[in-house]
């Protein structure tokens, strides 16, 4: 018998009602979690429900009465069947995901805690792998040998103060206060160590590296490192964010803002400059590079303003539309993919796209192509292009692997380092840019798919048309679910090649998956802890990208320039020339094809005057080119530092002492000035009697030395 009250509801449908209103009402994520804790995948079904709630049934929370109650049932009824059905759906593709992967989820468990202890033991003076390394310090490994990676890097160490200090603002542990203290009193004393690269306020700033008690690393070297700046710039401005949303502005003021502002007067006056790449071994534009300068000026701006610096965020704001401009040069249209290094004779195929998007992520710009974001269709078909080259022929542990399953990803297919291997940071990357673009699919409740992310989405659904997809389409659900498959695959990829003890080295064999370089690379832990965040739906603070245009026409930046005269003694032969290359833009980037020609107006001297960026710091060399052969200089290279303002020359000459080369190079030149030499005239003038060739010798002479 089922029992009434009144003429329509059983005591079933009166119990089923109330159990509506409470799953709907109460805050079941905190009482939960008083009980015990929820699994990662659980978290985005109460978010949907608390920021829903108000939108699709205000009025329930605020019945104050049953007659209030009933009177509302018929669009009450309609408002919780849409939010029931849409929570099911939620509940449901959430537990699949989790259940089809257990492997991503064990893993996380176990690596969580021993990826965030292994950064901290890589950073000093308390780290336990961190001997002799100042406080504030980031070492990228404890590898002496094999190799020697006991070093700071401005970049690694700036990537992974990053992530310490985004953790802070979830947590807001002591210990990690610490660190983050450290870190900006390091910076601000290492932006003073002259290096190579020059002073502080010549260049020194774009110096990649230096030994861990912050003296100078003088050895040879890639540099400048464009990329440092910027990346420690926006480290130190999400930390300052959270000291002034807690009040403690003041040191911000006296202590942050100060290395700030330097790293971006830098970024602000270099950024159209080249560098070497992320990787260290291309001097040319770099997208990651020019993406995290857009990225800091933009921020950067905004917390210049915060503080009253009117200038600087005028400055700033200007560089960052010339910047953004010069960002959409590196897509390649009629392939789909970012061209991630503009020199080098590589395909440009690389992770750097990847590692960019994520260190470039902002929810609240949504899937916006301009600014390369995880989800736009720019982003995903450039990703699907870099993972997709190392399918097949590349690394035997890819072998056999479905086409549209995850797979070892390493720097770029042509990488040479020892060996070419698979990287945990690369792989990882791939992993976190899905999850970052699940979270805003999810959290705009759509998929749109066009033209150009059309062949990334067909992965999943072979079928599917350009279009947008609501998440009340089976069609959504179907490209979600198979985007985290997808995603959870690099993970597993690199579970699978982690070793018992947890410990990640920077690469892993491309054969058996042995580990490889670097042992305990700070920069690998920093980047399971930022994947494992994307994928529990953590969405970080918005840095400013939401809404951002490209101007028209791109301009250069703001760096005043001298005129710099180069002036060399250099003897050649007919048709032998001298050049000059180096290490800035203006010297064409050690680039002998495109060395700039000297003039012979005024020879044995040989000159050219070039505008040269102000108190800079750089180096080069000259060269000779004959008959398509380049000889250089022997070593070391010159240097020269500009001044910051007026003008400048520089007399030198040739230097060919203590190198074979430069022997060769004069033995070459000889013959060949021999070879050139007019010996039909000279024969036919000397063939006369004594006086004929007397008469004749000095207009030969005069000839020849012409």
């Amino acid at each position: 018998m089922n029992p009434r009250i009144g003429p329509f509801l059983s005591l079933r449908t009166v119990a089923l009602l109330v159990g509506l209103v409470l799953v709907a009402v109460l805050p079941w994520q905190h009482l939960l979690a008083n009980i015990t804790d929820l699994p990662p995948s659980w978290n985005s079904i109460f978010k949907y429900k608390e920021e829903t709630l108000e939108s699709i049934f205000p009025q329930v929370p605020h019945f104050s009465s049953a007659s209030e109650l009933f009177s509302s049932l018929p669009s009450f009824f309609a408002a919780m069947r849409s939010f029931f059905v849409t929570v099911a759906l939620t509940a449901y593709y959430a537990l699949v995901g989790a259940q089809s992967s257990p492997a991503v989820d064990a893993y996380i468990a176990t690596q969580s805690p021993i990826s965030r202890a292994n950064l901290l033991a890589n950073i000093g003076p308390d780290g336990s792998r961190s001997s002799g390394a100042l406080a504030g310090v980031v070492i990228a490994s404890p590898s002496k040998v094999d190799p020697d990676y006991v070093y700071t890097w401005t970049r690694d160490a700036a990537l992974v103060l990053k992530y310490v200090s985004e953790e802070y603002g979830r947590q807001q542990v002591p210990a990690l206060r610490k660190v983050l203290d450290d870190f900006v009193s390091s910076q601000a004393y290492l932006q003073t160590v002259s290096n190579p690269s020059g002073t502080i306020s010549t260049g020194g700033l774009g110096e990649p590296k230096f030994h861990i008690d912050l003296t100078a690393f003088t050895g040879g070297w890639g540099r400048p490192q464009r990329d440092g700046p910027p990346l420690r710039a926006t480290a130190l401005i999400s930390y300052a964010n959270w000291l002034i949303n807690s009040g403690n502005t003041s040191y911000v003021q006296q202590k942050v803002w100060p290395v700030i502002k330097l790293d971006l007067d830098y970024t602000a006056s270099n950024w159209n400059f080249t560098g070497f790449d992320l990787w260290e071994e291309v001097s040319s534009s770099s997208f990651f590079t020019t993406a995290v300068q857009y990225r800091a000026l933009v921020e950067g701006a905004t917390l210049a303003a915060k503080l009253g610096q009117t200038a600087s965020a005028t400055g700033y704001t200007s560089q960052s539309s010339n910047v953004i401009c010069f960002l959409q040069s590196y897509w390649n249209p009629s392939q789909g993919f970012v061209t991630s290094n503009t020199g080098g004779g590589r395909s440009g195929k690389d992770a750097n796209s990847a590692l960019a998007s994520i260190h470039n992520f902002d929810p609240a710009a949504g899937c916006d192509a301009k600014t390369f974001q995880p989800c736009s269709d720019k982003a995903l078909s450039s990703l699907k292009v870099y993972v997709d080259a190392f399918r097949s022929g590349i690394y035997p542990i890819n072998n056999g692997i479905a086409s549209n399953a995850a797979v070892a990803t390493g720097r770029y297919t042509e990488d040479v380092y020892y060996g070419g291997q698979p990287w945990y940071l690369t792989t990882l990357a791939v992993a976190e840019q899905l999850y970052d673009a699940i979270i805003v699919w999810k959290a705009q409740q759509s998929i749109e798919v066009t033209s150009t992310s059309l062949a990334f989405f067909r992965q999943f659904s072979s079928n599917v048309q350009a279009g947008t997809y609501a998440s009340t389409s089976a069609t959504y659900t179907t490209l979600l679910d198979g985007v985290q498959k997808f995603a959870d695959g690099f993970v597993e990829v690199v579970a699978k090649y982690t070793p018992a003890d947890g410990q990640l080295s920077e690469q892993y064999h491309r054969n058996n998956g042995a580990q490889l370089s670097a042992k305990h690379l700070t920069w690998s832990y920093a980047a399971t802890l930022t994947a494992f965040a994307a994928r529990d739906g953590y969405v970080p603070e918005s840095w400013g990208a939401v809404g951002a245009s490209v101007p028209p026409q791109c301009g250069g930046s703001q760096g005043p320039s001298v005129q710099v005269t180069f002036n060399v003694r250099a003897e050649t032969v007919w048709g032998e020339n001298i050049f000059i290359t180096g290490s800035i833009d203006p010297l064409k980037g050690w680039s002998p094809e495109n060395a700039v020609a000297l003039n012979p107006a005024n020879y044995p001297i040989w000159s050219v005057t070039l505008a040269i960026p102000a108190s800079t710091n750089f180096e080069y060399k000259y060269i000779r080119k004959f008959n398509g052969a380049v000889t250089w200089e022997s070593d070391p290279n010159r240097a020269y530092s500009s001044p910051a303002s007026g003008s400048a020359t520089i007399n030198s000459v040739w230097n060919t002492s203590g190198t074979g080369s430069n022997l060769t190079s004069v033995l070459t030149s000889l013959l060949s000035g021999l070879w050139n030499l007019p010996w039909s005239r000279a024969l036919a003038d000397f063939s006369g009697s004594p006086d004929a060739r007397r008469q004749n010798l000095p207009s030969w002479v005069h000839e020849v030395g012409a």
